[in-house]
């Protein structure tokens, strides 16, 4: 999952205040006669539309385990990363359970931040997740995490705004671009949006044309082949023949405010941003007017990313036994089904996807298909750090200071860097 990135600075700037947040004030605890106690600190990364929902469901868990209480803490996403290694790598402030996003949790174990899962009751009937969900969870042969949500992205579209140009869901960006000359004619808005601030959106433009960041069997780079600057070239299509709007900051809210609020017709998205669209003009009154088909193709083919969070405890919690027993609880089949039933959000186990109140989810009925066909994400410690080269090079490129090829060799020779022992 995606919302954003981190500004820049903001490393040194959280490395002041994050030992005032945390799960070691006040977090000892155990397990005497049977019966937890003490707090456990959970730091949730959930969004404005979801974090509500979340909060209730984390004090759930207060009910029980009478002895034990739950710190809730909404930690903004683009903060969450640098937060956690601030706190975690000064001894101070760290929280005991963490909510991190699917290419965080190698990185994490890599430096020791997060307890292994493996035989605790964390991992609870392990066998129910989901294959492709489970695989981000590990490293070096241990469980770090539990799958707590997966997700993919797609293309949100309003279906009036379709409907009144005359134009079908575009399967390619070829379409979309045909579709939004058409929607242009008829209202004057814009096709769609086009994230240009997060990296994370330039995957299925990579994937579209069959291309990828890293060959990790044969630890080769490969998103400087043709490929890498084929897809910034439609890109870079869509923003000059006014296809396509962007930006170069708060890309999350500045989409979604324009997709809810009917000045764009399309947006490439997930399943975190539906309750929010959902609450904009556009959709509120009619909730059926709101479409989600799979990402657009490119030449070659049709690929969006795997996404989504998972649940780890902080190898130096002072109450590891509540924090294991919280992780249980947050990633049941019974949380999971709540936070379809209220959220739309895409469980990790498969016995929920057999409940009828999830099957009957319009949102899942898409989406865990393209959960099935998206592309996994290189699951190394270095994952994350995978991003910020291509976030430089798409600002250049789409404001032209850059060509496409120049643009994915540069994102090449940075991995390059970052990664030592690849070609």
């Amino acid at each position: 999952m995606r919302r954003g990135i981190a500004a820049t600075g903001l490393i040194a700037a959280l490395a002041m205040t994050a030992a005032a947040c945390g799960g070691d004030d006040g977090g000892s605890g155990g397990s005497k006669g049977g019966k937890l106690s003490g707090t456990v600190t959970f730091w949730d990364t959930s969004n404005d539309a979801e974090k509500g929902a979340y909060e209730k469901i984390a004090k759930g868990f207060e009910q029980l385990h009478p002895g034990v209480k739950v710190n809730y803490v909404n930690v903004p996403f683009g903060e969450a990363n640098a937060k956690f290694k601030n706190a975690a790598g000064g001894n101070s402030g760290a929280p005991d359970v963490m909510r991190t996003e699917v290419a965080w949790t190698q990185d994490f174990a890599s430096l020791g931040y997060l307890a292994p899962l493996d035989d605790t009751v964390a991992l609870d009937k392990a066998d129910d997740y989901l294959p492709q969900a489970a695989a981000s969870t590990k490293f070096k042969g241990k469980t770090y995490a539990a799958p707590q949500t997966i997700d993919t992205l797609a293309l949100f579209y309003n279906k009036k705004m379709l409907k009144a140009a005359g134009v079908e869901v575009p399967k390619s960006f070829d379409e979309v671009k045909s579709a939004a000359k058409k929607i242009r004619s008829k209202s004057g808005k814009t096709g769609l949006y086009l994230r240009g601030d997060d990296p994370y959106y330039y995957l299925p433009y990579l994937y579209g044309e069959g291309g990828d960041l890293l060959d990790t069997k044969s630890k080769k780079v490969t998103v400087d082949e043709p490929e890498g600057a084929k897809a910034f070239s439609v890109m870079k299509d869509l923003v000059d023949s006014k296809a396509a709007v962007t930006d170069a900051s708060d890309g999350y809210n500045n989409q979604l405010n324009a997709f809810k609020d009917g000045d764009v017709a399309m947006a490439l998205d997930g399943p975190w941003s539906i309750e929010g669209a959902l609450k904009g003009k556009e959709f509120k009154a009619d909730k059926g007017n709101l479409g989600v088909a799979p990402a657009p193709a490119g030449s070659a083919r049709q690929g969006a990313p795997q996404g989504g969070w998972n649940l780890a405890a902080y190898a130096g919690s002072g109450n590891l036994d509540a924090s294991y027993a919280f992780i249980k609880y947050m990633s049941s089949a019974k949380v999971q089904q709540q936070t379809t039933e209220q959220l739309s959000l895409l469980p990790t186990r498969t016995s929920v996807y057999d409940v009828k109140s999830v099957k009957d989810n319009q949102m899942v009925q898409f989406f865990k298909p393209a959960v099935a066909k998206s592309v996994q994400r290189p699951w190394i410690p270095e994952a994350n750090a995978l991003f910020e080269p291509i976030r430089l090079q798409l600002e250049k490129v789409l404001s032209g200071k850059s060509s496409p090829e120049k643009g994915a060799q540069g994102i090449g020779d940075a991995y390059r860097k970052l990664l030592k022992d690849y070609k």
